[in-house]
Parts: structure tokens; C-alpha cells; sequence
């Protein structure tokens, strides 16, 4: 096992087979969490792929799933040594949504919808500041840096020689004409949207006012999908004190139909680009 592994996602592998262990033992979380003297809510933690977990708790659960096979044992126990580690992320201090970050650098490919804001991942660092201040007003100024760095850095997978992110956005057209920071600020920033939309692995599509209401008006969300067959993709609702991670296949598949809606909808690529940069010149700057 590489020691560089994703501890984010080889959590979620780890809770995925844990879980899997307890459905063909045909036990319930409440049942497990009884037999380990523990609250059902760890059990679901840890199934979920949102708590790290030890040797210990997986020495214990394959005791109470009669897990003979020592070659499972061993392998489960070394998912939970790489998961304790410690990702890029975790360089800057605690994180509110470090659990997206881990899943985001691990992803194969996003689709976004946004209908307020530029995509993290296609900001720049004027516009990043701008918004993380007024999305954030009672934040110091070592927060703000914190949150810039880390959006600035997340941006390199989109820059990765070897294996860059497959990135499809859809971006209502209220993200072009709120002005965030300055005129010239945001004139920058949709020129380099119009930039970045002509990456081979970038998609960059507006959804005009003029389509009236639409599937994406029940807020912005991403599908995050991965290399790895295990990996499920997640659809991830960022919220202001906490965030929604929906994985279950019915979940998963209502978001994707929705955003088909979206594309569908939406100006095609080059029509896009072009609506960008009028929007940029009508900024005057």
C-alpha cells in the first residue's frame, strides 16, 4: 500500500467492507454497536467513511463478524493504519469541509452546479479573496489567508501534467453579473473562466435567464466520481455549518438526471465562452 494513499477515501473504502461484513453477518449497526458496548452512531460513523478509524475498532468488528480469513483481517487492519494518515490538507490546521477536500483529490472527475459563485476550483486569487470576505465577514485575516491558500492549492488538480480532473460546469448566469470585489476583479475573473474553458478535460457551460426556472434552482451541488470501481460517486451540499454527503445509489442517480437537465439547457461550450467574455467587456474594466 502506498504510503501517499488518501487517508479520505481509503476511510470510505474501509467503512464500505466493514459494512458490507455486518450485511452478510445479518446483523444491524444497533445490534453491533451493543455487542462492542458503543453508540449505534460510531458504528455508522464508521460505516460512512466519516470517522477515522483504528486497528482496534477493526480487530473488534471482524470479531463480532467471525471474519476467519486472517489475509481479509490483515488487509482491513492495513486500510486502517493508511487512513490515520495525514493528507496535504491537513497542513493548514483544521478544516471545516476537510472531508470534501479528501474526497475532491482522489476524484477522477466533478460535475458542478453553481448559481451564485464561481467553481473554488476556477477562481482566482483576487476573486477567491473577495468572496471568502464577504461570504465570511467576522473571519480574521489568518482565517481568510488559510481559506485562500487552500482553495489556490486545491486548483492543482486541474493543472496535473499526468492526471488532471475531468471538470464539467454549469454556472447560472447570476455568476457573471454579481460583480465580487471589484469591476476589474470580476472582468479577470471571466476572462479566465473564458481561459480555463478551453482545456481539453474543462467544460464550461451558462445556463441564461432566459431558460426561466430549471432543475438547478434547488441550490448548487457536485457529483464527485472516482477511478475506482468501489469508489460510489458522491453528491456533495455544502451548508453553512455543516455539509450533506448523499452516496446511495437513488441519490446519486436523482442529482445526475437533474444535472442532464442542466446541460441540456444550458448555451453549449463555445456558445458559453463568448457569453463570458461579453460579460467580461461589459464590465468596463
Amino acid at each position: 500500500m502506498p504510503s501517499n494513499v488518501n487517508p479520505t477515501v481509503r476511510r470510505r473504502r474501509l467503512g464500505q467492507e466493514l459494512r458490507r461484513l455486518r450485511e452478510v453477518k445479518g446483523m444491524t449497526a444497533e445490534e453491533v454497536a451493543d455487542r462492542l458496548l458503543v453508540s449505534q452512531s460510531k458504528i455508522s460513523r464508521l460505516e460512512n467513511g466519516r470517522r477515522s478509524i483504528s486497528q482496534r475498532d477493526v480487530r473488534d468488528l471482524c470479531g463480532v463478524y467471525e471474519v476467519e480469513d486472517r489475509r481479509l483481517v490483515d488487509s482491513l487492519m492495513q486500510m486502517a493504519k493508511d487512513s490515520r494518515q495525514q493528507g496535504w490538507w491537513h497542513a493548514f490546521g483544521d478544516i471545516p469541509y476537510s472531508v470534501y477536500i479528501g474526497l475532491e483529490t482522489d476524484a477522477a472527475s466533478l460535475r458542478v452546479y453553481e448559481s451564485l459563485i464561481v467553481p473554488g476550483l476556477l477562481q482566482t486569487r483576487e476573486y477567491a479573496q473577495a468572496a471568502i470576505e464577504g461570504m465570511w465577514p467576522e473571519a480574521t485575516p489568518t482565517e481568510i489567508d488559510k481559506r485562500i491558500q487552500i482553495r489556490i492549492k486545491r486548483q492543482d488538480r486541474l493543472t496535473d501534467p499526468v492526471e488532471p480532473l475531468r471538470f464539467w460546469a454549469v454556472i447560472d448566469e447570476a455568476v457573471l453579473r454579481r460583480v465580487v470585489g471589484d469591476p476589474q476583479i470580476m472582468a479577470d475573473q471571466l476572462r479566465h473562466l473564458a481561459e480555463l474553458s478551453q482545456l481539453p478535460h474543462v467544460t464550461l457551460q451558462v445556463l441564461p435567464y432566459t431558460v426561466g426556472a430549471h432543475p438547478g434552482m434547488y441550490g448548487s451541488y457536485t457529483i464527485l466520481e472516482f477511478q475506482e470501481d468501489m469508489d460510489a460517486s458522491v453528491v456533495y451540499l455544502e451548508g453553512i455549518t455543516s455539509d450533506l454527503y448523499l452516496e446511495k445509489a437513488p441519490d446519486v442517480q436523482s442529482y445526475a438526471v437533474m444535472y442532464e437537465h442542466l446541460r441540456a439547457k444550458a448555451l453549449s461550450a463555445e456558445q458559453s465562452r463568448a457569453y463570458i467574455l461579453q460579460a467580461a467587456e461589459n464590465c468596463g474594466a
